[in-house]
C-alpha cells in the first residue's frame, strides 16, 4: 500500500494518546468507585460480561478513528476490479495453412470451437467483432452482443491464401474507431501506393489532429489476434502493431501450429509453414499486452480462458480513501449504536 499524502499517517500518533487517556479514566472511575461500597456491590452483580462489554464501543470508536486518519492520507493498492471493456475483436488467420491436421482435427477447427467456448464466457454486454483475414482482412461480423451472430460468422470461414497479420490489426482498429478513418489501403507497400491523385480527389485531411496516448491506456476495446504463419503480404506487422499501441489498444497475439515449421499439401500444391513466435511476442509487447502459444487444441481452449479471464477483470492500483471512509463511518455509528443500546448514552 503506497499513500498519496503520508504526511498525514503522523497523525495516528494520537491513537496512543486516547488510549492512555482512556485508560487513565478507568483508573480514575475505578478509585471514585471504591470510595462508596454500595457501587462495588452493584458492579459485583453486573458480572464480568458487563464490564468487559463497556470497551467494545470505545474500542469500536478507535478502529473508526483509525480508519478515518488512513483515508486521510489517501491510499493507494492493486486490487482486482471488473475492466471497462466495452468490445473485443477476434482477428482470425484463414489462411490456407489452417488446415494444417497437427492440431486436431485441424488447426481451423480447433480455433473455431476454442473462439466459440471464449465466447460462452465472456459477459454478455460485451461486444465482440470479428476479422477474417488471409491475403487481405475483412470485417465478418461488426460487433455485437449476439452471440449466436458471432458463432455463425466463425462457421463461415472459408480458407484463402496468403497470411496479412498487418492487414488484420488495421482492419480491426477501423472498426474500433470508425470516426478515425484508419485508411488500410494508404499503409500498403511503397509499390501498392499512387504514385500521385489529382487535387479534387486528395483526402481532406481530419481537422483534428490525432495525439498518440500511452501504449496500453485504452480500456475500452482490446485485440485478440490469432495466426498460425508468418506475414506474406500486406501491411508491416510491427508497423500496425505501432498503429495500435499510439492509439492505446492492447493486441493479445495467439500463435498456433508448429514453431519450427511444417509442409503441408493440397490438391497438388505444397508449401511450408512456420509460426514467426518472434514477431507476435514484438506485437504484444508493443502494445503491453501478452503472447500465449497455443500447441494443441486443448491448449489453446486454455489460452482462450486465460483471455477471459484478463479481459474481465483487472489487478490496478487504486485509491481506496473511500472504502476506509466507509469503514469508519460504519465503525463509528456501530460504536454510538451499542453504547446507546447497551448504556443509554453514546460512549
Amino acid at each position: 500500500m503506497t499513500f498519496l499524502w503520508p504526511q498525514f499517517l503522523w497523525l495516528l500518533l494520537v491513537l496512543p494518546l486516547l488510549v492512555a487517556v482512556y485508560v487513565w479514566l478507568l483508573r480514575r472511575k475505578k478509585k471514585l468507585a471504591l470510595r462508596y461500597a454500595s457501587l462495588s456491590i452493584v458492579k459485583e452483580a453486573l458480572g464480568p460480561g458487563r464490564g468487559l462489554r463497556r470497551h467494545v464501543p470505545p474500542v469500536l470508536f478507535l478502529l473508526a478513528l483509525a480508519a478515518m486518519l488512513l483515508a486521510a492520507a489517501r491510499p493507494f493498492a492493486v486490487v482486482t476490479l471488473p475492466m471497462t471493456q466495452e468490445t473485443i475483436m477476434l482477428a482470425m488467420d484463414v489462411s490456407g495453412s489452417m488446415r494444417a491436421t497437427d492440431v486436431q482435427p485441424n488447426r481451423l477447427v480447433a480455433a473455431q470451437n476454442a473462439a466459440k467456448a471464449f465466447l460462452a464466457q465472456l459477459p454478455r454486454q460485451i461486444r465482440v467483432g470479428i476479422v477474417a483475414f488471409a491475403g487481405s482482412a475483412q470485417v465478418v461480423q461488426v460487433p455485437t452482443v449476439n452471440r449466436e451472430d458471432l458463432v455463425s460468422a466463425i462457421d463461415r470461414f472459408q480458407l484463402q491464401r496468403g497470411t496479412a497479420i498487418g492487414n488484420g490489426i488495421v482492419m480491426s482498429l477501423a472498426t474500433i474507431f470508425p470516426e478515425a478513418s484508419i485508411d488500410l489501403n494508404a499503409m500498403g507497400s511503397d509499390r501498392d501506393r499512387p504514385r500521385g491523385i489529382a487535387i479534387d480527389q486528395a483526402p481532406k485531411q481530419d481537422s483534428k489532429e490525432f495525439v498518440p496516448v500511452a501504449p496500453g491506456s485504452y480500456g475500452s476495446a482490446a485485440i485478440i489476434l490469432l495466426t498460425d504463419g508468418q506475414r506474406t503480404t500486406g501491411v508491416d506487422s510491427l508497423e500496425a502493431a505501432r498503429l495500435a499501441a499510439d492509439r492505446g489498444v492492447r493486441v493479445y497475439t495467439v500463435g498456433i501450429g508448429t514453431v519450427d515449421g511444417e509442409t503441408i499439401g493440397f490438391e497438388g500444391w505444397s508449401m511450408r509453414v512456420r509460426l514467426d513466435e518472434e514477431t507476435l511476442k514484438r506485437i504484444a509487447t508493443t502494445t503491453q499486452a501478452e503472447y500465449f502459444y497455443a500447441g494443441s487444441a486443448e491448449s489453446l481452449k486454455k489460452v482462450y480462458e486465460k483471455l477471459s479471464a484478463r479481459l474481465t477483470v483487472e489487478k490496478k492500483e487504486t485509491e481506496i480513501s473511500a472504502l476506509l471512509a466507509l469503514a469508519a463511518a460504519v465503525l463509528a455509528v456501530t460504536s454510538a449504536g451499542l453504547s446507546l443500546l447497551w448504556f443509554n448514552r453514546i460512549l
